[in-house]
């Protein structure tokens, strides 16, 4: 069995930008804070990280990142942890270990720097930073971002459509009040 050791510190760890203490090992999700996100990343030791990386998540890109959504293509690539996160905050978050079992880290590590540098289609729905990490560490692809997102659509859509029914059911009956008003009105004369 293979020992992993992490012999370089992150400056991220040292600068209070990590949310639990816990040092990542390699294998590890990385759940990534940009304010209106969450981007995600596979931790592969020496505070090395491999994530799918639109253009605009790149490290340094800073707000710039926020226009990952418009992307349709992505690269794999290894960048420094603290590179990536840079003044946001971040944690471990092996977020599916209770729902699927890790792969073991050995074959989390080797596939995924078998796809290092490979451009891939990305899709903020179907294919993108969360789910490629899922995909390497338990075999599935999944994105609690995308469900969330979904039922709060979902949710929004609901209460629109329940505001429309509201307001075209006071609408009909304004107007059948206006309609049998007018119809008493005639009537008197």
């Amino acid at each position: 069995m293979v020992r992993w050791c992490c012999t370089k510190l992150p400056s991220c760890f040292t600068c209070g930008n990590v949310i639990a203490p816990k040092m990542p090992e390699p294998g590890d999700l990385i759940e990534i804070f940009r304010g209106t996100y969450q981007h995600w990343a596979l931790y592969v030791g020496e505070g090395d990280i491999i994530h799918l990386c639109p253009p605009s998540e790149a490290a340094g890109a800073g707000l710039y990142s926020l226009m990952s959504v418009l992307c349709d293509r992505a690269v794999v690539t290894r960048e420094g942890l603290g590179e990536v996160v840079g003044k946001d905050r971040f944690h471990v978050n092996n977020l599916l270990d209770e729902k699927h079992q890790p792969r073991r880290v050995c074959a989390i590590l080797r596939d995924a720097r078998r796809l290092l540098g490979l451009e891939m289609p990305y899709c903020i729905l179907r294919g993108n930073c969360e789910h490629f990490v899922t995909q390497l560490r338990y075999g599935k692809a999944e994105s609690r971002q995308v469900h969330y997102i979904v039922g709060v659509g979902v949710g929004a859509v609901g209460v629109g459509m329940k505001a429309l029914t509201t307001a075209s059911n006071i609408s009909c009956v304004n107007s059948k009040k206006s309609s049998q008003q007018e119809h008493h009105s005639d009537d008197a004369l």
